[in-house]
């Protein structure tokens, strides 16, 4: 399929809010070539603490407008979407291939320590739902999971208070809240989480592995574009588009941490669901 036009199409991309683009970044980097197009829907947030039919309505309707762009692949860059609404995404999307981040953070986890004792920092509807305690069972029955719902993580993320002695103190409550656990790997099951890993990591004890999806989440995707023989076969970059629900100003601050250079408000296009 070299040459056709289809390859162009964009791969999309979409988080409850900014802290997909750690997902979207690490995209970038491995395809460079691919056209991306980012829907934040900043509107809604925090999907973490809604239903699983409000997240999973919320999840479709941004699906279907990033489906009017025209994309020929949907990233689910946010760790509760993925958890509560990718079968209903993959349904409706059909043919389009979706790929979540919660599939691919698990393989992660037994890749690093097969059998292994995994502690996951999420929200509290990935928590509630046990997303990462199947994926890894699934994959490593003698493994043991724990998962810690997190929310003021999330907070101190989009606030760029990601180090300092607040920092330290809300990430060692979490994880004195895990005591007993003893953790082989700790997985980073929010997408806004990279951005503290360095505080989790001293918190944490030396043996300790960080586990963050985003890289394998691009390894997923290099390779469904090659099985589709989608990838976009060219040697210029890649354009990136961001659109939000809301809030561009606010979009361009917090998510210009996320994605590792500056945004004016100018960059980010508002849209309606």
């Amino acid at each position: 399929m070299t040459g056709d036009p289809y390859n162009n199409q964009p791969i999309g991309v979409f988080d409850s809010g900014v802290g997909g683009l750690t997902v979207l970044k690490a995209i970038r980097d491995a395809l460079p070539n691919e056209n991306l197009v980012y829907l934040g829907d900043t509107a809604r947030l925090p999907y973490g603490t809604k239903s699983p039919a409000s997240i999973e309505r919320y999840a479709t309707q941004a699906a279907a407008k990033l489906q009017e762009q025209g994309i020929k692949l949907l990233v689910v860059a946010c760790n509760t979407a993925s958890a509560v609404a990718l079968d209903a995404l993959r349904e409706t999307m059909a043919p389009i291939p979706v790929v979540g981040v919660v599939e691919p953070g698990a393989t992660a986890a037994v890749a690093a320590h097969a059998g292994g004792r995994h502690l996951v920092l999420a929200t509290e509807a990935t928590v509630r739902l046990g997303a990462y305690s199947k994926a890894i069972a699934e994959r490593d029955p003698d493994a043991e999971v724990r998962e810690q719902a997190c929310e003021m993580l999330v907070a101190l993320a989009e606030e760029g208070w990601s180090g300092g002695n607040i920092a330290r103190a809300i990430v060692r409550r979490y994880l004195e809240e895990a005591n007993g656990h003893d953790p082989d790997t700790i997985i980073l099951g929010c997408t806004h989480f990279p951005l503290l890993k360095d505080t989790i990591q001293a918190v944490a004890d030396d043996h300790v592995i960080l586990v963050d999806s985003a890289s394998t989440t691009a390894d997923v995707v290099r390779a469904a574009l090659a099985a589709q023989g989608t990838s976009r076969d060219s040697g210029s970059p890649g354009s990136l588009r961001l659109l939000a629900t809301d809030g561009a100003t606010r979009f361009a601050r917090v998510g210009g941490q996320f994605l590792g250079r500056s945004l004016s408000y100018s960059d980010v296009e508002l849209v309606d669901l």
